[in-house]
């Protein structure tokens, strides 16, 4: 497949360049400002039916790939994080 868009081939060093020159000229804030921008775009344009058929299909491609032990694992793992010191000693 032809990339015909303008500028250098995705992923070449010259557009890594390119991508650290506008780091360095607009700072990290200018990602979050214009990340924020888009998903309010699309969040207007799709609606939250939108994310919620995505995450659905997140979540079973997840399965497929994964197994159904990982939600298992990564539960258990939540769930060890939200506990604190203070917790376990009234246990």
């Amino acid at each position: 497949m032809a990339n015909n868009k303008r500028g250098p081939e995705p992923g070449s060093q010259k557009a890594k360049h390119g991508g650290q020159a506008v780091r360095e000229k607009y700072g990290p804030e200018f990602y979050s400002k214009i990340g924020k921008k888009g998903g309010e775009t699309v969040k207007e344009k799709r609606g939250p039916q939108f994310y919620a058929e995505i995450g659905k299909k997140g979540g079973e491609s997840t399965k497929r790939q994964q197994g159904s032990e990982f939600y298992s694992r990564i539960g258990k793992k939540g769930g060890e994080r939200g506990r604190t010191a203070s917790d376990s000693q009234e246990e």
